[in-house]
């Protein structure tokens, strides 16, 4: 790997550690205004909305600009959104702006890859950027509880410096952390190389922008490999996201922890995703990606056995190898899927077509959470169906996976897109 790639990774760590510090930041502040609960899983939906929205559009603005320059806007607009909830705006608008942010961000962070990197290192440099990016999910969490918790507020307003600016409240100190962790981020961004990747003009017209996008996203659900991957990466970061609130709520009601406390869950749950990570890149090629499945159909199973577990000592060991098996199955998987964008199409384009399916899975599961949540229904219930649901979708896949072989030789297409 070359220095700009670790560039990349270090600009990618600190924008990744300020949005994951930021989500539990804003949990807070939707407890202290005594929200209901169903607007909890609303926070990470407002979050994607944009990534949905501008999916026609961020693929061609990334192709359009060097990818460090529109990583270091997105992390502008990142910063602008913090710093609305120091004005009193709502948490969900808040944090949706982020969002917009966020949406922006990623299909330079990971088109990127495509221009740095030649193919045969893009499992490895999946396993290096995702490790990395669990890494700062794991500490973004743990940063974020203890930000909002008492001692962690407590000790921030000792410093003379931020009662002199006017940040007088627990909310307000824990919200300039995360300020000063994206404006970091922004300066790893300027110093991002151009990687000299050009594409041809890029499309104005917004209704040739969605109509080329249509034609992308065409394109990569009609490939016999970019389906299967797409759908898998699409479910495991819809089911990502749901089960982040679902052990929030579970640690609340099983294992009676308090928000600062359930957030070291999910931080378990992320480092078992980075020792999965870092195995499946040192064991699985690009062109064996496609034999991880399983581990997706075991995962959703794994995952009902939640409701027999009534103590920490237990709910340790159980997040960390649900962990480990989603980031053993979702790593060859991503890097298959950025190969086969890659070929296909643009870079920018295709992360963004990938943007877009993941982050609708986001919002229909999270939405269909917090329907669940409002209607009161048992949370070992929610469990199990959100178990059994992913465990089932992943076997569908396996199905059309089976059925592809039997059409085409798999293995001769991954083989074909290298010259």
């Amino acid at each position: 790997m070359n220095r700009g790639f670790y560039t990349i990774m270090a600009a990618q760590f600190f924008s990744s550690l300020a949005d994951n510090a930021l989500l539990f930041v804003a949990i807070s502040l939707l407890v202290a205004m005594d929200a209901p609960a169903s607007l909890t899983p609303l926070l990470k939906l407002s979050f994607v909305l944009f990534y949905v929205l501008l999916a026609a559009f961020v693929g061609a603005f990334a192709d359009a600009l060097n990818k460090g320059r529109v990583m270091f806007i997105a992390n502008i607009i990142k910063v602008f959104g913090c710093a609305l909830m120091f004005f009193t705006v709502h948490p969900l608008i808040s944090y949706a702006v982020v969002g917009f942010g966020a949406a922006v961000y990623s299909p330079a962070k990971y088109g990127i890859l495509t221009e740095l990197l030649p193919p045969e290192k893009l499992v490895p440099a999946n396993g290096w950027i995702e490790g990395l990016t669990v890494m700062s999910i794991i500490l973004g969490t743990v940063l974020g509880g203890t930000l909002v918790s008492p001692r962690g507020s407590g000790f921030l307003l000792s410093f003379d410096l931020l009662p002199r600016l006017g940040i007088d409240t627990p909310a307000e100190a824990a919200m300039a952390v995360v300020v000063a962790i994206y404006i970091l981020a922004a300066i790893f961004n300027l110093r991002i190389p151009d990687t000299g990747a050009r594409y041809e003009h890029q499309e104005r017209n917004p209704i040739k922008l969605i109509t080329d996008f249509a034609n992308c996203s065409t394109t990569l659900w009609r490939d016999k490999l970019g389906q299967i991957s797409l759908a898998v990466t699409t479910l495991f970061w819809g089911a990502g996201a749901t089960l982040q609130f679902i052990v929030l709520k579970w640690a609340e009601a099983s294992l009676g922890l308090p928000l600062d406390q359930a957030t070291n869950l999910i931080g378990v749950v992320a480092i078992g995703v980075a020792l999965g990570a870092a195995m499946a890149a040192r064991m699985i090629p690009l062109r064996k990606s496609l034999t991880v499945i399983p581990m997706g159909i075991i995962m959703g199973l794994v995952v009902t056995s939640m409701v027999f577990v009534k103590s920490v000592t237990l709910a340790y060991p159980l997040l960390a190898f649900i962990g480990f098996l989603s980031g053993f199955f979702v790593v060859p998987m991503n890097a298959l899927l950025q190969h086969r964008g890659h070929v296909l199409m643009s870079a920018g384009h295709s992360i963004a077509v990938q943007n877009f399916n993941e982050n609708l899975s986001i919002l229909t599961m999270l939405a269909a959470y917090a329907v669940m949540i409002t209607l009161n229904l048992d949370l070992n219930i929610i469990i199990v169906i959100f178990g059994l649901s992913v465990a089932g979708i992943m076997l569908l896949i396996q199905r059309r996976h089976l059925m592809n072989q039997r059409e085409h030789d798999s293995l001769g297409l991954i083989g074909e897109g290298k010259h």
